[in-house]
């Protein structure tokens, strides 16, 4: 059928031709009008003799079937990136609240920490303070022992300054055999 389209067409081409339609003899091998016209009609019988059509047509059949299987592959390689892109954001959203809860869980650690460093602290003021006002308190009974021995000892001096103008050899003595016998006693 398609030969006999094609016989139809080149039937057509040669009707229209300028040759045909001026007078004289067309049918002539010296007009080389009907002489294209018969090489390309040979020329076209040649073509579908030979099969040519049927063969343009099978390459651009496989062709056609190449590109279907390029864009079926192009369509599973999308939809297998896709699935990739998909499961990285997933990851990637899953490593987020991840790293959130990280976050959150080092802030509450160092808020803890913080607070007993806090609670350390107070308790260490408090300790060191005590310490201080024991040593403040020894300082003070020191002190206090030491102006009395201080005091013991002037009145000692002047006890003896005045025991010794106005007083005797031989009471004086009696009065240190007292004194003997009162510390001997004390310290028993």
């Amino acid at each position: 059928m398609m030969r006999h389209q094609a016989l139809f067409t080149a039937g057509l081409v040669a009707l229209a031709t300028p040759a045909f339609a001026a007078e004289g003899a067309f049918f002539s091998l010296g007009n080389t009008d009907f002489v294209v016209i018969i090489a390309f009609v040979l020329f076209v019988g040649v073509l579908l003799y030979l099969g040519v059509p049927k063969m343009l047509g099978k390459l651009l059949d496989k062709r056609a079937e190449g590109i279907r299987t390029e864009i079926d592959e192009a369509r599973t390689l999308q939809e297998e990136a896709k699935s990739i892109l998909a499961t990285y954001e997933r990851k990637r959203k899953e490593m987020a609240e991840h790293s959130k809860a990280i976050v959150a869980q080092a802030k509450a650690e160092a808020e803890a920490v913080a607070a007993q460093a806090k609670a350390d602290l107070k308790e260490t003021i408090a300790r060191r303070l005590v310490a201080a006002e024991d040593q403040i308190k020894s300082a003070e009974v020191a002190a206090v022992r030491e102006v009395k021995d201080k005091a013991v000892n002037v009145a000692i001096a002047a006890a003896s300054d005045v025991i010794a103008s106005n007083m005797a050899a031989k009471d004086a003595n009696s009065l240190i055999d007292a004194a003997i016998k009162d510390v001997g006693a004390k310290l028993h």
